[in-house]
């Protein structure tokens, strides 16, 4: 699952067009990914600091080299990426590229088996930091379902209670009449609700409705800019290569 992280990272100002004082982000990222990525490091670290102090031999390089190559993959594809918002545009953080889209360049948000975004120009980004769960969409649809026949329920023991207060009288028709609002009270609640949502798919609802309200404005217009993590890939190309070398020289 993913939430909205409470953090918020600031920006200098806002561009031409907009108000010139200091905006904050809203972040997304996955809780489940950033709990799994420190775990993972963790243990790489533990293994490789463990190998270079009291290995021998080859063990020590294989072992720096190793960590060389993992620490970076595994810190871009669970710590690093997010989902950064704000009024004027959408900065998507994934594990190898930063993508910056003003809300003018987006034509739409897709969600599937993955959740993406689609520019002017056709081109698709994924949205690493909100996965979509398949587990949690069918756990929504449970809760709506039960929440249907609750509401049902409510329904079909408020027809009995109207009914009671025909046949009974004042006694039996003010007892039944009592279970009868209370059950379509619940089941009133239940509907003004709304249908339930996965917490991805909530996000990727609220993501939709600030393009929809923002993508016109003059501060939201611009050029989709892309840039590639060289501070991932650089460390993570030397560890590989220094693996290959360390093996090769057998």
């Amino acid at each position: 699952m993913t939430t909205p992280d409470p953090s918020r990272e600031p920006e200098p100002t806002k561009p031409a067009g907009t108000a010139t004082t200091p905006y904050k982000d809203r972040v997304y990222r996955s809780p489940a990914g950033v709990v799994g990525g420190v775990l993972v490091l963790a243990i790489v670290a533990w293994l490789g600091i463990d190998a270079v102090v009291v290995g021998e031999g080859r063990t020590p390089w294989l072992a720096l080299a190793t960590m060389l190559f993992l620490v970076p993959v595994v810190f871009a594809y669970t710590l690093r990426p997010a989902v950064f918002v704000n009024d004027d545009r959408l900065r998507i953080r994934n594990p190898l590229r930063l993508i910056v889209l003003p809300w003018g360049q987006v034509a739409s948000l897709r969600s599937g088996f993955s959740n993406e975004v689609v520019d002017e120009s056709g081109t698709k980004y994924q949205l690493w930091a909100l996965p979509v769960s398949l587990r949690a969409r069918s756990k929504a649809a449970r809760q709506d379902a039960r929440a249907a026949r609750a509401a049902a329920r409510a329904d079909a023991r408020g027809g009995q209670g109207g009914s009671g207060r025909g046949r009974g009288g004042a006694v039996g028709g003010v007892g039944g009449g009592a279970v009868g609002a209370a059950d379509l009270g619940a089941g009133a609640a239940l509907a003004a609700g709304g249908p339930r949502r996965a917490e991805t798919d909530r996000a990727m609802d609220e993501l939709r409705e600030l393009h929809e309200r923002r993508q016109g404005e003059p501060g939201t217009q611009g050029e989709v800019t892309v840039r590639w993590a060289y501070e991932i890939i650089a460390p993570a190309v030397a560890g590989a290569v220094l693996l290959g070398v360390l093996w090769g020289l057998g």
